[in-house]
């Protein structure tokens, strides 16, 4: 495994942060963290990239410990923040040779790697821009060029979509999935949003710094039991209770409304309607998502 976390706990002060959290990342895959703010994904996307040691468990990357060698680690991953790391006066090109020449290259090897890079990323017709005048998602473009920039054997993203319109978060997950499928990088990226999740190849749900759940997306969401119906009604406790008695199901109250779970949605939608006239003000029908798991796993919601 290119990544192994075992036993990892992190404190401040009497708040857990991480509690004895456990996971492997496969090379060449996509592996995502999937969690609501405050789950402590950026604590632990902070001990991953050597930025801080934890209060006790181990991390390698690469082969190598985390806190015994950060530098050797250092030298193996690329790391894209959530807050903007380029500076918007300069080109593109030059971005990428600042960055270079802190890795220790120069000259005509260095130009190489960023040409390269670029034509990767599909930013060769961009190199001599100013990143102020480039979109959102071209910059975001350019920060996981520069990551990529020496080589590094792991990629880690925190919150990569973070500001991004929809198109554009869109577009950066086809890049990252083109990462992996055409270079064989490794991504380990750390989000809250489910559209990034479902393209990860494994995920690792986490809540109030625990492991809840970890598979694949599909795996992940047949744990759901059958079709996700979705009541709004006037009197969701009163509704439950009758829904209980009348079918034997437990309905679950979210942000005011009554979910229920159950196989053939569409069959108990219309017995629903007859057995609850005028009480119904609208029903939702879904397959189940990954929200509905992590709703499923903790009671409460991703966003």
């Amino acid at each position: 495994m290119i990544v192994s976390v075992r036993n990892l706990t992190h404190r401040y002060g009497s708040r857990v942060a991480l509690d004895d959290l456990s996971f492997d990342v496969a090379p060449g895959t996509i592996f995502g963290l999937l969690g609501p703010n405050g789950s402590g994904k950026s604590t632990l996307f902070r001990i991953l990239t050597t930025m801080m040691a934890p209060t006790s468990g181990r991390v390698t990357i690469a082969g190598f410990d985390a806190v015994r060698r950060p530098d050797e680690v250092r030298r193996r991953i690329g790391v894209v923040f959530q807050s903007p790391s380029l500076d918007r006066k300069l080109t593109v090109r030059e971005n990428l040779t600042a960055l270079g020449r802190l890795y220790g290259l120069w000259g005509a090897h260095l130009q190489s790697r960023i040409s390269e890079t670029l034509e990767r990323l599909g930013l060769a017709d961009r190199a001599g821009e100013l990143v102020e005048t480039l979109s959102g998602g071209l910059r975001r473009r350019v920060e996981i060029a520069r990551a990529l920039l020496a080589g590094p054997s792991i990629l880690l993203f925190d919150e990569p979509s973070s500001g991004l319109d929809p198109a554009a978060r869109l577009e950066l997950v086809s890049v990252i999935a083109g990462l992996r499928d055409h270079h064989g990088v490794t991504v380990l990226l750390a989000t809250h949003v489910l559209e990034e999740a479902e393209r990860c190849d494994r995920l690792l749900l986490l809540h109030h710094g625990r492991r809840v759940a970890e598979g694949t997306p599909a795996e992940l969401k047949s744990r759901v039991g059958g079709d996700v119906v979705v009541l709004e009604v006037a009197d969701p406790e009163a509704l439950r209770g009758r829904i209980l008695e009348r079918f034997g199901l437990q309905a679950q109250a979210v942000d005011g409304a009554l979910r229920v779970e159950i196989p053939n949605g569409h069959r108990f939608i219309a017995e629903l309607v007859e057995a609850f006239p005028g009480a119904i003000r609208s029903i939702g029908l879904h397959k189940p998502t990954l929200e509905d798991v992590f709703l499923d796993e903790t009671g409460v919601s991703i966003d």
